[in-house]
């Protein structure tokens, strides 16, 4: 007898599990997004459902009357049962290298859609290594063996201090897992870049951060500084549609104190729906908590109210107002009245 649910259904967080994701999602970047760079290197086994699912954007779909030759499509990664195994292995797992090294604080193992092939607990290990982890790799755990639920988030935090390049992510004894969101911040070598060398502080492989936005309704705050240029209208920051003058804004913090120098602002795709204006401005401080207004009185202008336009990359360099030995830690992105923006970069010297 099959179960009456509502095959689509999402599992939401509340209490102390949302307030962490929110945490981490506010001060962590996801350092194993296919976004940022992210890979999937290989895998027990990934017989259901590929391996590479694992780092895509969103939590997963479920589509109630699709198959394959093989069996249910699911969208995640997903091994066959391990019933009647004779190679040995008690548990399933997958290596992933991290798009952006670093200092993981915390997991998203996300098992959305996964009700009756969830696996009953996941360990994650990690590893340095220049090039791809072999036998000779040596892993070091860094979540201990822990039960997961089923058709859900899972949320866990973890205090660890040592900079990664990959994790290996273990399931016992099969199963499938939707999603896996790596929490951390970037280990960035500022040796690698040439002294005097602008850089772009607000990337998010530079260890840039969306701290946080008046709205984003129709896409992520973080996708304003990813890498590239946005591929739809989808890969960027929009707001929804005010009826007053606004501004909508947001908050990023830079990679490192530095100064600001060149400034591109992208509204690639943005055609009916980019912004009419926006000014820039930024401060200096070690408090990342701007809600409800804090720290407004910081924060001093950078590019003035200018016109934008749709679909274009706009440069802005003799328009900055500091002079280029003024040092700044945050910008703030302000959009009249609303609207949608594709990437900011923003340009400076290290302090």
């Amino acid at each position: 007898m099959m179960l009456d649910i509502d095959t689509q259904e999402q599992n939401k967080l509340e209490g102390e599990a949302l307030a962490l994701e929110q945490k981490l999602k506010t001060h962590c970047v996801d350092l194993a997004s296919d976004r940022v760079g992210g890979e999937t290197l290989s895998c027990s086994d990934d017989f259901f459902a590929e391996m590479e699912n694992l780092i895509k954007p969103g939590r997963g779909i479920f589509i109630d009357d699709k198959f394959t030759d093989r069996g249910k499509w699911m969208d995640g990664w997903e091994s066959r049962r391990s019933y009647g195994r004779d190679n040995g292995r008690d548990f399933d797992w997958c290596i992933i290298r991290l798009g952006i090294k670093g200092v993981i604080k915390g997991f998203d193992i996300d098992t959305n859609y996964f009700r009756g092939n969830a696996p009953e607990s996941v360990s994650v290990e990690a590893c340095v290594s220049e090039g791809q982890p072999d036998e000779n790799t040596e892993w070091h755990t860094v979540l201990e063996q822990v039960s997961v639920e089923a058709h859900s988030q899972n949320i866990f935090e973890i205090s660890n201090d040592t900079s990664w390049t990959h994790i290996r992510l273990n399931m016992f004894p099969d199963g499938g897992i939707a999603r896996i969101r790596v929490y951390g911040e970037a280990d960035v070598n500022w040796n690698d870049f040439i002294e005097g060398e602008l850089i772009d502080l607000a990337y998010i492989k530079n260890g840039g951060k969306a701290l946080l936005v008046s709205d984003m309704f129709f896409s992520e705050k973080s996708n304003l500084i990813m890498p590239g240029r946005g591929k739809d209208m989808g890969d960027g920051w929009e707001t929804k549609r005010r009826r007053d003058p606004g501004p909508d804004w947001s908050i990023v913090k830079l990679a490192t104190e530095g100064s600001i120098e060149k400034v591109i602002i992208d509204t690639c795709h943005f055609k009916g729906n980019f912004p009419d204006t926006f000014t820039l401005e930024a401060c200096v401080t070690s408090d990342d908590d701007f809600t409800d207004g804090k720290q407004e009185d910081k924060w001093v202008p950078v590019i003035e109210r200018t016109k934008l336009y749709a679909h274009r990359e706009h440069l802005f360099m003799k328009e900055i107002v500091p002079a280029n030995t003024e040092k700044f830690t945050h910008v703030r992105l302000n959009i009249f009245p609303d609207g949608g923006i594709s990437r900011m970069r923003v340009f400076g010297k290290k302090a």
